[in-house]
């Protein structure tokens, strides 16, 4: 069967049919590193990373882009008034997203480029459409670019929206513009912000707008056309619209196809500041076993939305429970038996995964292959024991949720809980940080997420200590 997926831009379901034959490339939205990764960071980045397990498993050879946003408007606000340099805050907060991907034991990418590395890309994309008549420098002096959404035809051809409906952009101070709807595709420096954060350019010292980053860096890795461009869902608009306007009017074909993935929501409401109710990534990790976590992050379709509610994590670690209860049964008792090869994965898991990665119908597969496995246990039949064995090792080891790898097992100072503890050591030092600032509410905050996640912290003469309870 051939891979299909829905495309956002087609709202369809339609056959991946790749530029080139037997390879897939990807760029995927990367997080912008103003502060600390949230279960929804780690769901979006599990979604390419099944999608790139599993097109490398059907013989794609898969070149996987995620960016990391390292300039922003987010970055600088969050760094002002700290003794902490943007840059050196935007890398501290890299750390702790690679940390919480190499904990869910998500593959790292191919590429996964910085946007301060490719600032002139940017500035040759922007003087491209500024000679095409799609964009224009303020008139104002401020050394702001915007793009001319009035020029361009194809503008709201990936949502679906007719410009006369869309709302104003307020990615940029509105000095200058044409019309409120445009957007920045280089923003001049404004008094009082960090040198540092400056790049000179023909329109005047400043730095660029977020939407052209994308743009830059998927065609400085993947090439004017590429495959596949992925993100959250909240990116669709006005993020993706954006890069694929500039890009095509630019003169780039940019993505064949969009794949867009679904949010997590908390209790049935979505996460947010005003709520309290986000999820830290450290926080998640430390509530259960990584294993168990990627497998409830990722066991949804990847387009549907997850809500998180307190027996969440319980419920899959009693599904991967099953598994890792059969394989372990089931490998001590073949222990010495020869057996024929086995297909690699059963034939209604794989028609699954091709049908736009239909993970829950894959496991409801694996969970029946299981169970047969275990009938066979009980009949000792060592032949068809045999075929679920190697089938059910197959599919988790395609979904990464084999609880017998190596990234799972061992102990303080294994692949897996070495970032964990990474993690955790940021969220201690944070507490120690607001301690000194004498913000005694976040102190408490983060000491009261450790301890729902089952981390308790001891204040000692020599430094904090912690201990998973």
């Amino acid at each position: 069967m051939t891979v299909r997926l829905y495309d956002s831009r087609a709202a369809d379901v339609v056959d991946l049919v790749p530029l080139v034959d037997g390879q897939v490339s990807m760029y995927v939205c990367g997080p912008t590193v103003q502060s600390s990764p949230h279960i929804g960071h780690l769901r979006s980045a599990l979604v390419y990373d099944i999608w790139r397990r599993w097109l490398s498993h059907r013989g794609y050879r898969v070149t996987l882009v995620r960016n990391v946003t390292d300039i922003d408007d987010k970055v600088l606000d969050l760094a002002a008034g700290t003794d902490e340099p943007w840059w050196a805050r935007a890398y501290r907060v890299e750390l702790e997203f690679t940390a919480a991907y190499t904990a869910l034991g998500i593959l790292p990418p191919t590429y996964e480029p910085r946007a301060t590395a490719s600032i002139p890309q940017m500035q040759d994309i922007v003087t491209r459409l500024i000679e095409r008549g799609h964009a224009y420098p303020a008139a104002d002096g401020s050394g702001d670019v915007y793009f001319d959404t009035a020029s361009w035809p194809g503008y709201g051809a990936l949502t679906r929206q007719r410009r006369d409906d869309m709302v104003d952009a307020t990615d940029a101070d509105p000095r200058g513009k044409r019309d409120a709807r445009d957007f920045a595709l280089w923003k001049g420096s404004k008094a009082g912000e960090p040198s540092t954060a400056s790049w000179d350019s023909p329109w005047g010292a400043g730095r660029p707008g977020w939407h052209i980053e994308c743009s830059a860096m998927s065609r400085r890795y993947l090439g004017p056309a590429f495959d596949i461009h992925g993100g959250g869902l909240d990116l669709r608009f006005p993020h993706h619209e954006n890069e694929l306007a500039q890009s095509t009017a630019a003169g780039d074909p940019f993505a064949s196809y969009w794949l867009h993935n679904g949010l997590v929501t908390v209790g049935g409401q979505k996460m947010s500041k005003s709520l309290g109710n986000s999820i830290f990534a450290a926080e998640f990790l430390g509530a259960a076993r990584p294993v168990v976590v990627r497998y409830f992050l990722g066991a949804a379709h990847y387009r549907s939305t997850i809500d998180h509610h307190d027996g969440s994590l319980a419920e899959a670690e009693a599904a991967l429970d099953r598994i890792e209860g059969f394989l372990e049964r089931g490998a001590a008792r073949l222990e010495g038996v020869q057996l024929a090869d086995a297909p690699a994965v059963p034939e209604a898991f794989a028609d699954a995964m091709d049908d736009d990665l239909a993970v829950p119908q894959a496991l409801a597969v694996l969970h029946e292959t299981v169970r047969a496995g275990n009938a066979a246990l009980d009949a000792d039949d060592a032949e068809a024991l045999g075929v679920a064995y190697h089938q059910v090792a197959a599919m988790v080891e395609v979904l990464g949720i084999d609880p017998r790898a190596p990234h799972w097992s061992g102990g303080a100072h294994d692949t897996a809980a070495a970032p964990l503890a990474a993690l955790v050591e940021r969220l201690v030092q944070e507490r120690a940080d607001a301690r000194a600032a004498r913000d005694f509410a976040t102190a408490d905050r983060v000491r009261d997420d450790l301890a729902g996640a089952g981390i308790t912290i001891e204040d000692t003469p020599s430094g904090t200590r912690w201990s998973i309870a």
